[in-house]
């Protein structure tokens, strides 16, 4: 069809109106236009200034700047009517106050090089300036052998009269009033004074604990009574002392690391943590860098793992730290507060203190004190009895009455390791060799409990694991979805509560085997198949962090045709080998070396791998599963916090979410891929046989399975022929099976405590198994 005739088919559409054509005007593009110079500095003062605490930690940088030995602070409503910082430090020349409170005006460096070298807290200029364009700012000031201060008001970053001469004592005062009086939303939002004045008070306590050379107060307006006063000292200790109170102080151990190494970490670290006595609901982390006051998540992170795998009930702890590197290792312009700073080899840094948090709680935990508390009965004591009379009474006699007010029945005592508050049960027992009949016994009988509690010691490495041991107690939301919100009720409402209160008061003994972990609760010893309620737990998590997830990017993308042929291979593999002939044959093939063949691709492969592609984008944006337009998996999301699945199962999963999902029902989709996603992050044996009894058999090379017999072998293992076992592999499987029993009590159990909800099922299917019971064993063996 021509042009002309196409244009007869569009004259006529319109004349006959069957389509109505709107002709939309073009609209032009915005014009880009400068900002007014009043706006960026409001705008520049809104980061810089966020809530009252932002301006008097300013303030009080300035002031510790200048060399002030005393630092006086006055809060009124929160600081939203009034800050006043008071110092005797070395005031501001006369000369200097036409531009104090201009933008970008400072005393502190020159040049940029200058960053690479600064010392000094303060170094943009812009924190008077931004106070000045929030609130009404007023100067008094005095330098060394002046006769009198001078006295000046500023507003939008310019004096609003020339500097008037004033009676003035040694050093500076700065008065903030009216804060963010014309920001209306901002001070809506700070209404609650209390709040912020307790965030004043914490920060002057911070401040107190590290520069003990000055002196530190804070009051409220009008009060008499100041809520931090601190005087110089020489201890640190008494600093502590004299802010958080004497029974912080007493639990505190100092600490102390350095490292310098060019190569690795340059540091030297000083500080207090508080010890296993300490007990306390909330972290209190004070962390000094080059003496700068900062925030670091990721320090704080590690140091409360420490301490929850350490200690019960994942006691918060007292950190106090001082570290100090050279000043060209630490970017200190990353951010407008100056609340964080960037180190080089922060990840090494981390990890060093970290190692030294943990072995010096671990020495202190062996001497952990526990203080008595006398219960006195009502029904004992006459109401008409003297009170010199009942203090008469001896400390021996008053422990002895309320042993037998409190006293235990015996098939109730529970015997746990005082060196090990969870109270691992197979401490009590030493590490014997088992023989393969105790392996090979029935888990009825009572031999098999006895080798297998003598193996529950396993060999650790020496390797530092850096995983969260405590996750966050409240997840983020998930996404407004009918489908996500009705399998969440579905997980809430099919949770068995006996079940439910197991797993929040279980106690970890160890592993039984390689799939079951034995658990206490209360006077029970369980049988708990870990591979179950890894499951059910990744799959909770999945969909509570649904569409929420943090990513763990791969080093290189994988081919998705090729992961897809390794999963059909190796379901080929399944199909065709028993399980023994499958091991055998996998170690064979790595004993002797051989090259990896190359992957033919199928049209199950090519499908599977296009239906992913079109299906990327719902992947990424719900599950952080990424996949590029060359069909390469490249992201993977985190299920559980600082937790890593193994990697020799991506292949599976893969296969997984082209076989077995349904792309047609929303719901059906989600549970389907959630489903997928935990049974790959579900904590299944390694691939690699257990090294340890039988299974080093299957480490012998290939040239020894197949000339020898099984029994033979196995006698030649402990002849002189010791080379023909694959160490090298051995070493790898003993790393990756202690790394699993290290993760499943670490990371497993005290997320499991924190958000699993074990359905009903789980007390039918074996996942749960009642052993032992304390109350009848106790029957049983008081006969004899």
């Amino acid at each position: 069809m021509g042009e002309e005739a196409i244009a007869m088919e569009v004259d006529e559409t319109v004349n006959n109106d069957t389509i109505p054509i709107e002709v939309e005007a073009q609209k032009e593009p915005p014009k880009i236009r400068r900002l007014d110079e009043s706006v960026i500095n409001r705008i520049a003062a809104g980061e810089v200034i966020q809530r009252p605490v932002s301006a008097v930690k300013e303030l009080i940088e300035n002031s510790l700047d200048a060399r002030s030995t005393s630092i006086n602070v006055v809060i009124k409503d929160g600081g939203l009517k009034l800050i006043q910082v008071s110092d005797d430090g070395h005031g501001i020349r006369y000369e200097d106050l036409p531009i104090l409170c201009e933008r970008h005006t400072t005393s502190k460096l020159s040049k940029f090089e200058d960053l690479q070298s600064i010392k000094s807290m303060g170094f943009r200029g812009e924190a008077l300036a931004s106070m000045t364009y929030v609130a009404h700012v007023t100067v008094t000031t005095i330098t060394p052998g002046q006769l009198h201060g001078y006295r000046v008001s500023y507003r939008d970053g310019v004096m609003e009269q020339e500097p008037k001469p004033c009676a003035a004592v040694k050093g500076t005062q700065i008065a903030i009033e009216n804060l963010f009086y014309n920001m209306t939303a901002r001070k809506k939002t700070l209404q609650n004074s209390a709040d912020d004045y307790s965030k004043i008070v914490d920060l002057l306590s911070r401040f107190a604990i590290h520069h003990i050379n000055v002196g530190f107060s804070c009051r409220k307006h009008g009060a008499t009574r100041a809520d931090v006063h601190t005087v110089p000292t020489s201890s640190r200790l008494d600093a502590i002392r004299s802010v958080y109170g004497v029974s912080v102080a007493r639990n505190l151990m100092k600490i102390e690391a350095t490292d310098d190494d060019p190569t690795s970490s340059v540091f030297d670290m000083k500080g207090f943590i508080s010890s296993s006595n300490y007990v306390a609901k909330k972290t209190t982390m004070v962390l000094f860098i080059n003496d700068r006051l900062v925030e670091c998540t990721a320090m704080k992170r590690a140091i409360e793992i420490v301490y929850a795998a350490t200690l019960p009930q994942a006691s918060k702890p007292f950190v106090y730290m001082s570290i100090e590197l050279p000043s060209e290792h630490v970017d200190v312009n990353i951010h407008p507060t100056k609340r964080e700073v960037s180190l080089l080899n922060q990840e090494v840094i981390i990890e060093k203190i970290q190692s030294e948090v943990e072995l010096q709680l671990t020495n202190s935990n062996e001497t952990r004190t526990f203080k008595e508390q006398l219960v006195q009965s009502s029904s004992s004591i006459p109401t008409g009895a003297n009170r010199d009379s009942r203090s008469a009474s001896s400390a021996s006699g008053s422990a002895s009455s309320v042993l037998k007010s409190q006293k235990v029945p015996v098939q109730k005592m529970i015997r746990t390791d005082a060196l090990d508050p969870a109270g691992r049960l197979h401490a009590y027992l030493q590490v014997k060799p088992s023989t393969q009949g105790e392996q090979n016994a029935s888990l009825n009988t009572i031999s098999f409990w006895s080798s297998r509690f003598n193996n529950i010691l396993i060999k650790y490495t020496e390797r530092r694991c850096r995983s969260s041991i405590r996750q966050r107690r409240n997840p983020r939301e998930t996404a407004d979805l009918t489908s996500i919100q009705e399998l969440i009720e579905d997980i809430d409402s099919s949770c068995h509560s006996g079940l439910l209160d197991i797993v929040r008061g279980c106690t970890y003994v160890g592993m039984a085997d390689d799939v079951f972990a034995l658990l206490q609760y209360k006077t029970h010893l369980y049988l708990a198949n870990v591979v179950n309620l890894s499951k059910e737990l990744m799959y909770q998590q999945v969909l509570r962090r649904f569409a929420h997830f943090t990513a763990i990017q791969l080093s290189d993308p994988a081919p998705l045709p090729e992961l897809i042929m390794l999963g059909l291979k190796e379901e080929d593999i399944d199909a065709d080998c028993s399980e023994n002939d499958d091991l055998k044959q996998k170690i064979a093939e790595i004993c002797l070396k051989q090259p990896p063949q190359p992957l033919a691709s199928s049209p199950d492969a090519q499908m599977n791998t296009e239906l992913l592609k079109g299906k990327a984008e719902m992947l990424d944006e719900y599950f952080c599963i990424y996949i590029d337009q060359q069909g390469s998996l490249s992201r993977l999301p985190v299920v559980l916090d600082q937790y890593t699945p193994d990697m020799d199962r991506v292949p599976e999963f893969v296969l997984c979410l082209g076989n077995d999902v349904d792309w047609e029902d929303e719901k059906s989709c989600f549970q389907t891929i959630s489903a997928a996603l935990a049974n790959f992050y579900a904590m299944h044996p390694p691939m690699l046989p257990n090294p340890s009894g039988d299974g080093l058999q299957h480490y012998k090379k290939k040239s020894v399975i197949e000339t020898l017999g099984e029994e033979s072998s196995m006698n030649k293992l402990d002849g002189s022929e010791e080379n023909e076992i694959e160490h090298e592999l051995v070493a790898e499987a003993e790393t990756a099976w202690a790394q699993r029993e290290w993760s499943i009590q670490h990371i497993l159990f005290p997320a499991m405590r924190l958000f699993l909800k074990p359905p009903s099922s789980m007390a039918k299917n074996g996942t749960f198994v009642q052993v032992a019971s304390l109350e009848k064993l106790y029957r049983i063996f008081e006969r004899c």
